[in-house]
């Protein structure tokens, strides 16, 4: 029998009573548990099988590994020389021997070309610098050095066995302020630029004023002459090289090339000056000699006189023969043209003959 709830509610006050008609509801029975589950059986590994051909694959290696060491030894043995077999320089072959053929194969194949004087163009006007002359030259000696050194890299040893080239860079040392006074004295040759100056002809001094104008780039020359130099020795030719210009003004102004006029060009060309020396005496003119010794060059913005010391021995020959001079040391030595000179520069500064006229000092204490 069924109990009809209470519209009111549990706790209303009024009991539960049986609906007529509907069946009655028994609570199902529950089986109590046995006892702990058993875990459901793993399923069985299945053994791997063994891997085929394992034992060959190593004994591939190991006859890889052994042709290798034998190829990698016989590679040293080959290349026992001072200098690596198939080592190159400029493309020259130098390998296989001794330092010293290798030296001598350098030298018989580039030795003419590091000589060779290199083709140059400035402003459009031919010009040339020798190496030699220039701070520019090929050493052998140094490259056959660096070319005998053992490589034992394994690419390299075993290039050796193939005939592969090694190639080694030449070494080519610069000498920077030699190269930079050479280029300057091709820029004293060529370029539109004019400096200012005192031109010394027979009878007279001429100032030349300086004109602004292009002229050659001294670094970046330096740099093009050495690349330039290293292709020549290793082509054997060259091409003319263009050396690059800049623009420019006179170092010397036309201020200073009208008071060096005044101050020196001017009164040395006006007269004769005369040099003595114990008992013997010499005397240069404006007509003759003096163009021949003098000469300006500038230095740091001014004009400096200056003076051709072979010239002036050879015009005052042996006039001062047998004069001694009392050196500070006590020694007593021939007259220089040093002393000359001295002498000289204090003479073309005089206005009148007394003042032209300079004696050297032979016992200056």
């Amino acid at each position: 029998m069924t109990m009809r709830q209470d519209p009111l509610g549990p706790g209303a006050g009024s009991p539960s009573f049986p609906v007529p008609g509907a069946a009655a509801r028994f609570p199902e029975p529950v089986t109590p548990p046995t006892g702990p589950e058993e875990p459901a059986p793993k399923a069985t590994k299945s053994a791997k099988p063994k891997k085929k051909g394992r034992s060959k694959l190593g004994l591939l290696v190991g006859v890889v590994v052994v042709i290798a060491a034998g190829g990698y030894g016989a590679g040293l043995l080959m290349n026992r020389s001072d200098v690596p077999k198939g080592t190159t320089v400029l493309g020259v072959d130098i390998g296989g021997g001794t330092r010293d053929a290798a030296v001598n194969k350098l030298d018989s194949a580039l030795a003419k070309r590091s000589l060779a004087a290199l083709p140059l163009t400035v402003d459009g006007k031919a010009a040339s610098l020798k190496p030699d002359k220039s701070g520019l030259s090929l050493d052998s000696q140094a490259t056959v050095r660096g070319a005998a050194t053992s490589d034992y890299n394994p690419v390299s040893v075993f290039g050796s066995l193939i005939g592969k080239e090694r190639v080694v860079e030449p070494v080519m040392p610069v000498d920077k302020e030699k190269l930079a006074d050479s280029l300057s004295r091709v820029a004293g040759t060529s370029g539109s630029l004019r400096e200012g100056t005192i031109k010394f002809s027979p009878g007279k001094a001429t100032a030349v004023h300086g004109k602004p104008g292009r002229t050659l780039d001294v670094t970046r020359s330096m740099a093009v002459v050495t690349r330039a130099y290293r292709e020549q020795v290793g082509a054997g030719t060259s091409k003319p090289v263009s050396l690059p210009l800049t623009e420019h003004k006179p170092e010397i102004s036309d201020a200073e090339v009208d008071r060096m006029m005044k101050d020196f060009a001017e009164p040395a060309m006006s007269g004769l000056v005369t040099i003595k020396a114990g008992t013997a005496s010499i005397q240069f003119g404006p007509d003759r000699s003096l163009p021949q010794i003098l000469g300006v060059k500038a230095v740091g913005g001014k004009l400096v006189d200056t003076y051709d010391l072979k010239a002036l021995e050879s015009l005052y020959g042996s006039t001062f023969d047998g004069v001694l001079i009392t050196r500070g040391t006590g020694e007593k030595t021939a007259v220089t043209p040093q002393d000359v000179v001295g002498a000289l520069r204090e003479a073309l500064r005089g206005k009148t003959a007394a003042e032209r006229t300079v004696e050297i000092k032979t016992n200056p204490n």
